[in-house]
């Protein structure tokens, strides 16, 4: 059972103790980051699992917080932030990218549209692989395009799991709505109507790493005539399911 009490030198936690760099504000912070990797906790809580002076923790946790390398959940304790799932897949981007190809190209074909995927990057999305419809009217997306993250059902689907501070940012002059990412969570997909650009449509799902957090937006998309007014109604299932295969292949290629 954790106490909230600060220990002295001769009680901190092993983290600091077995194999300590040299560079204590380093050793600290990553002491701080290992406790958060079971679990929210409270600063008391982090005062007891690390051993460091509650003074010193406060201050390191808020750099930390600035850095998005730790974040606050609603109940005010301190989480690993969202900073180290984008760190994270952007490791893993070779795989991502790599796995992406066929999943895409199915999902192209069941569909009859132009299919992405989403990655974040700081206050953007990156396009890091993408099956064009090789005929017809489509939406061309080309591999490595930034896009915004304030309209588009990727950018909904990649924000949407995204901790409550972030979650607060990203609305910021945003198109749609705490409402419409409470329906993303709930169904699981998103869908945007002329949301990015005039008379395109999209749906998006999540694809989430070993860890389950979301770190990547599988997409179609493609002319609103074709797509009509609930794109979701049509495809959602076909992304879905080529979301899920492509969790699958990354959890599986870590394993």
């Amino acid at each position: 059972m954790r106490t909230s009490h600060s220990p002295d030198a001769g009680e901190l936690a092993p983290a600091l103790h077995a194999h300590p760099s040299g560079v204590g504000v380093v050793d600290k912070s990553v002491a701080i980051l290992d406790a958060l990797e079971s679990g929210p906790a409270t600063l008391a809580q982090l005062v007891a699992a690390t051993g460091i002076a509650r003074p010193t923790l406060h201050r390191l946790a808020a750099a930390l917080t600035h850095h998005r390398l730790v974040a606050k959940d609603l109940q005010g304790r301190y989480v690993l932030g969202s900073r180290l799932a984008e760190l994270a897949s952007a490791a893993g981007e070779d795989r991502l990218t790599s796995a992406a190809g066929p999943v895409l190209q199915w999902l192209r074909d069941a569909c009859g549209e132009s299919a992405q995927v989403f990655r974040r990057q700081a206050d953007a999305r990156v396009c890091v692989a993408s099956a064009e419809r090789p005929w017809g009217l489509r939406d061309t997306i080309p591999v490595g395009t930034r896009m915004s993250m304030k309209a588009g059902s990727a950018a909904q689907v990649l924000l949407a799991w995204e901790d409550h501070d972030r979650l607060v940012e990203g609305l910021a002059g945003a198109v749609f709505t705490p409402t419409v990412l409470a329906a993303v969570r709930r169904r699981g997909w998103a869908q945007s109507l002329a949301e990015r650009e005039s008379g395109v449509a999209s749906v998006s799902a999540p694809v989430r790493g070993p860890n389950g957090r979301v770190i990547a937006a599988v997409s179609i998309s493609g002319p609103l005539e074709r797509l009509s007014r609930q794109p979701g109604r049509m495809h959602a299932e076909s992304v879905v399911a080529a979301a899920g295969r492509l969790t699958e292949l990354i959890r599986a290629g870590d394993a």
